[in-house]
C-alpha cells in the first residue's frame, strides 16, 4: 500500500468567491450594526449602507470620475514604468554575479527607506503635479518586482542552462530561452504585489499633496472640511479597495492561466 499523500483537492472557484462574498456582507453588517446601536459615533463611522449609497452616487458623479481617472492614470504609468525598469535589472543583477556584489550595498539602502518618505522631496525637486506621483508609484513599485526577478533566475534548472550551452548558445540565449520563462511565474507575482504598492503610494501621494486632481485629493478636502464629511471619506476609500481587490483578482486569474505549469509543480511539492 502506497504510503504517499494524496494532494487536498482545492475547493471551486465559485466555492471561493461565495465565500470571499459572504465575508464582506458579514464585514458590512458588522458595520451597519456597531454604528446603528450606537457603539460607535455615526459621525465617525456612518452606517455600511450610507457609505456604499454615497459611493454609488460618487460614480455618478462627473466630478469624482475625473478625480478617479487621474489616480488610475499616475498608478498605471507608475506601475508599467516600474516593470520595464525593474525586469531587465533584476535579469542583469540575477545573471551577472559580479554586478550584483558590486550593487548590493546601494540596493539594500534604498529599498528600506519608506516611499512617503520621499514625497516631499520629490515634490521640491520635479513639483507637485502627475510627475510627482509617477516618480513615487515608479520608485515603490520597483523592489516587488526586482527581487521576485532575482528570486525566479536562482530558482532556475541548472541542468536545463548547461543543456543548452552544451548545443553552442550564448549566455543571453540561454537567459531568454530558459531563464526568462523560469522566472516568468515570479515576476508575475512581483508585478502583482507592485499593483497593490502602486496603489497605496498614489493615494497617499495625493493626500500629503492636497492639490490637483485624484482621489487621494478628494479624501483630503473630505477630511479638512467642517464638520469632517466621514461619508464622502470611507467612500472614496470604498472604491480604492474595490479597485485593488478587483486588480489583484484579474491578476491571479491570468497568472493561474498563464503558468498553470507552475501551479501543477507547486500542488505536487506541497
Amino acid at each position: 500500500m502506497s504510503t504517499e499523500t494524496l494532494p487536498r483537492p482545492r475547493p471551486a472557484a465559485s466555492s471561493r468567491w461565495y465565500r470571499r462574498a459572504a465575508g464582506a456582507l458579514a464585514f458590512a453588517a458588522l458595520i451597519e450594526l456597531v454604528s446603528r446601536t450606537g457603539l460607535a459615533d455615526r459621525e465617525f463611522l456612518p452606517p455600511a449602507s450610507e457609505i456604499v449609497g454615497r459611493a454609488v452616487a460618487l460614480l455618478l458623479d462627473p466630478a469624482f470620475r475625473a478625480h478617479a481617472l487621474t489616480s488610475l492614470l499616475a498608478w498605471a504609468i507608475g506601475l508599467c514604468l516600474a516593470a520595464l525598469l525593474a525586469v531587465p535589472l533584476g535579469l542583469l543583477l540575477g545573471s551577472v554575479p559580479i554586478i550584483d556584489a558590486a550593487t548590493r550595498s546601494v540596493v539594500e539602502f534604498l529599498r528600506p527607506i519608506p516611499s512617503v518618505a520621499l514625497i516631499p522631496l520629490v515634490a521640491l525637486v520635479i513639483g507637485t503635479g502627475l510627475q510627482h506621483r509617477i516618480t513615487l508609484v515608479v520608485y515603490a513599485s520597483l523592489w516587488p518586482i526586482l527581487y521576485n526577478t532575482m528570486y525566479g533566475l536562482r530558482g532556475v534548472d541548472p541542468l536545463a542552462k548547461e543543456s543548452l550551452r552544451a548545443y553552442g548558445f550564448g549566455p543571453l540565449a540561454v537567459l531568454l530561452r530558459v531563464s526568462l520563462p523560469s522566472a516568468a511565474p515570479f515576476i508575475t507575482t512581483g508585478f502583482r504585489l507592485a499593483a497593490g504598492v502602486a496603489l497605496i503610494l498614489t493615494v497617499s501621494t495625493e493626500i500629503v499633496a492636497g492639490r490637483g486632481e485624484g482621489i487621494g485629493v478628494f479624501v483630503f478636502f473630505a477630511g479638512i472640511a467642517v464638520p469632517a464629511r466621514m461619508t464622502d471619506i470611507l467612500a472614496g476609500v470604498f472604491w480604492v479597495g474595490l479597485f485593488g481587490v478587483a486588480v489583484n483578482a484579474l491578476l491571479v486569474a491570468v497568472e493561474r492561466r498563464a503558468f498553470r505549469w507552475h501551479h501543477a509543480r507547486l500542488g505536487e511539492r506541497s
